[in-house]
């Protein structure tokens, strides 16, 4: 169904052309893969400027990879914590680390030059249960986080006092936050998206971002075009333009399974996204898409006129069984299956997959160019989390394989897919 921003206090498919071909060549290049953790690694960043990396893990460790004179990484810091670690932020400008934890805590450490220690800072206590996100915002000073308690926080960091909070109806899953602007973003368990005004004067609700039909797993924001990208366990992405389109939103169809992981380069302007099945797709969000259709809802099917199954007036009238109704994933109309058997995949609104739809719509785009706008990639690991440094080119993601696999992704985000 459509997507849908709701304000406060108001109610692989396609064609291949030259241009598919070419992206299809570019695929992620395995360097490296990092093995040793004993459970879970919740989350893992590439340190810039180093051949290094820093993962957090729910065996209650934090590591600093570094790579030898062998090619291979090996710890130079296993720092073990009170309890799992579950989610990190890292700001290579100050060097500074938060760590979430289980128990609900928020730990800052400063990450020596020599990438040999990491020293404990300050301690905030900004949960009772598990912290599922965490972000620095170095210009203000904030650090700001989410947790299982339904809770998000904003502390300062240079004393340490909580400047405010915001209770949610369900388990927040994943944060963004636009610097500029002062806004965060939650995803929650329930698959909205709430957008949160901050200021040193509190926390105030602006507006729900309502689409996914599952928890939403992944958010990422890009700054410059102003666009905030969800991922969810509904297997979609769903792009909303907060900036000048505000309302806007479109949805990206290309996974099946579980989106978990979101990355955005700004440089190239492509999404990478990842699910639970090990794929990585890589999207080029220059091209010009179509918004998703709001869904209509009627009582006969919009070609034949037959009643769907709840019409019993109209069924009683014709003396025919009610039909189920399905949705033209072109022009939204409510239509049977008789008069929706064709299937074609749509690119331009992000669906790369076949999609329903209607006979009259079927007439007007069967014989008009369809070239893929995303590639997909097997990664051979359920990915559970991604960071991208655009610096380099390289991707990390972690898996449920408890292993980290860094990448080469250059070729990729410098191809274009159409």
């Amino acid at each position: 169904m459509a997507a849908e921003i709701k304000p406060v206090g108001r109610g692989g498919g396609g064609g291949s052309g030259s241009g598919a071909a070419a992206a299809a060549g570019a695929r992620p290049q395995l360097i490296n893969k990092l093995e040793g953790c004993q459970d879970d690694i919740s989350a893992a960043a590439i340190i810039p400027g180093e051949d290094g990396l820093i993962s957090v893990c729910d065996d209650k460790t934090v590591r600093v990879w570094l790579k030898r004179d062998s090619g291979q990484y090996w710890p130079s810091i296993c720092q073990t914590m009170p309890s799992g670690c579950t989610s990190m932020f890292y700001t290579p400008e100050t060097r500074q680390l938060f760590i979430g934890q289980e128990n609900g805590t928020v730990s800052e450490f400063l990450l020596a030059s020599d990438c040999n220690r990491i020293t404990p800072v300050k301690e905030y206590l900004a949960h009772t249960s598990r912290v599922t996100g965490v972000i620095f915002a170095l210009s203000c000073e904030w650090v700001l986080s989410v947790g299982r308690d339904k809770l998000f926080s904003i502390y300062c960091s240079e004393t340490g006092r909580k400047l405010g909070g915001y209770t949610f109806e369900a388990w927040c899953t994943t944060l963004q936050f636009d610097s500029q602007a002062k806004l965060a973003f939650i995803g929650d368990y329930s698959g909205q998206i709430s957008m949160l005004k901050l200021d040193n004067n509190g926390v105030r609700l602006v507006t729900t971002l309502k689409g996914h039909s599952g928890s939403v797993r992944a958010l990422t924001w890009a700054p410059l075009p102003q666009l905030l990208f969800s991922g969810s366990f509904d297997q979609s992405v769903i792009v909303w333009d907060i900036g000048e389109q505000r309302g806007t939103a479109y949805e990206l169809q290309g996974h099946s399974n579980k989106v978990t992981g979101l990355c955005y380069s700004g440089g190239s302007r492509k999404l990478i996204s990842a699910s639970a099945d090990g794929t990585i797709g890589c999207w080029d969000m220059t091209a010009s898409r179509r918004e998703t259709p709001a869904w209509q809802e009627a009582d006969t099917c919009s070609l034949c006129h037959k009643p769907f199954f709840w019409n019993l007036r109209a069924m009683m009238d014709q003396r025919q069984l009610g039909l189920r109704q399905h949705h033209c994933r072109w022009c939204g109309n409510a239509v049977c299956d008789t008069c929706s058997p064709s299937r074609l995949p749509l690119p331009i609104m992000g669906f790369e997959f076949p999609q329903r739809i209607c006979n009259g719509c079927y007439n007007t785009l069967k014989d008009e160019p369809r070239e893929s706008l995303a590639t997909f990639h097997d990664v051979k690991h359920s990915v559970v989390h991604m960071f991208l440094d655009e610096s380099t080119g390289r991707l990390c993601t972690t898996g449920h394989d408890r292993v980290i696999k860094l990448w080469e992704v250059s070729p990729l985000l410098a191809t274009n897919v159409n």
